[in-house]
C-alpha cells in the first residue's frame, strides 16, 4: 500500500463526511473534530488511525512505520458505518424529535393552565 492510497483512502472518508453528515472543513481532522457526537467512538478512533497513517505517509521513512493492516481495518469501519447513514433520515428524525418537545411542552403548559384555574375555582 503506498503513500497515495492511503491519501486516497482518508480523502474518500472526508468525502463521505461531508456527503453523509454535511461536516465542513478542509481535511480528515477537522472533519473528525466537527464530527464530534455525530460519529460514534469507534469510527472516530478509525478516523484518527487513517488520518496518522495519512500524515506519516506524506515522509518516506515514516511511510514504512505504518501498519497497513490497521489502516485497512479502520478504512473499513469508516465506510460501513458512513455507507449506513441516510441524510434524509437523519434530517426526519431530528424533525420529529423537535415537533414531539413542542407537543409535550404545549401539553404541559395547557394541564397546568387548567390546574390552576381549577384550584381557584374558576370551573
Amino acid at each position: 500500500m503506498a503513500g497515495a492510497s492511503i491519501q486516497q483512502m482518508a480523502d474518500r472518508v472526508a468525502q463521505l463526511l461531508e456527503e453523509r453528515l454535511r461536516l465542513r472543513g478542509k481535511g480528515l481532522a477537522e472533519k473528525l473534530r466537527r464530527g464530534g457526537r455525530l460519529l460514534p467512538k469507534k469510527v472516530r478512533a478509525a478516523g484518527e488511525v487513517l488520518v496518522q497513517a495519512s500524515n506519516m505517509a506524506q515522509n518516506p521513512r515514516l511511510l514504512m512505520q505504518i501498519d497497513h493492516g490497521q489502516v485497512a481495518e479502520a478504512y473499513d469501519l469508516c465506510l460501513t458505518h458512513l455507507g449506513k447513514v441516510n441524510a434524509g433520515e437523519r434530517r426526519k428524525t431530528a424533525l420529529i424529535g423537535v415537533l414531539a418537545s413542542v407537543a409535550f411542552s404545549l401539553l404541559a403548559v395547557g394541564l397546568l393552565v387548567l390546574a390552576v384555574v381549577y384550584l381557584r375555582g374558576l370551573i
